[in-house]
């Protein structure tokens, strides 16, 4: 399944500043996920700074791991860089692909301090699916479940 996003939408977010978007994906993040992998060995982690690259929305996300979860800075000082289409990065969230599937394909990089990339992607694949679901609202982790479940049913072949 492929998704292009509109080009009107691709050349809008291109020209909003990244900040503001960093900012927005932290606050979700940390109202949702965050619960959910709290508990994982975030030392290693402490401080240093990440940029998330959604290559065909011209978005990047810039944020570092703190205490009480990630908090938004500027991508361009990240350490490592995570580079992959929308529907690659969503379907590595709902765990619909591999990342290193996706990794030898070439449709996700990993560039900068690759080591920190990889023990990262190492702990977030160490998490379940159903861990992360129970951390959403009950009414969009359904949701998010539901689409999964049709996700699934369309290519089990690529599911982890």
């Amino acid at each position: 399944m492929t998704l292009t996003p509109p080009a009107t939408l691709v050349k809008l977010l291109t020209r909003l500043p990244a900040y503001p978007a960093s900012l927005a994906f932290v606050s979700a993040f940390n109202l949702t996920v965050w619960k959910s992998l709290q508990e994982l060995e975030w030392d290693a982690l402490q401080g240093r700074r990440f940029c998330v690259h959604i290559r065909d929305l011209g978005i990047r996300l810039g944020f570092a791991v703190g205490r009480s979860g990630l908090q938004a800075h500027a991508a361009e000082e990240a350490d490592v860089t995570f580079t992959a289409t929308l529907m690659d990065f969503i379907r590595l969230a709902m765990r619909l692909e591999d990342p290193d599937t996706l990794f030898f394909n070439r449709r996700l990089l990993i560039e900068g301090d690759t080591d920190l990339g990889l023990r990262t992607k190492n702990m977030l694949d160490g998490v379940e699916f159903d861990t992360l679901l129970a951390s959403f609202p009950r009414t969009i982790g359904k949701v998010i479940q539901r689409v999964r479940k049709q996700a699934l049913q369309v290519t089990p072949a690529h599911a982890p």
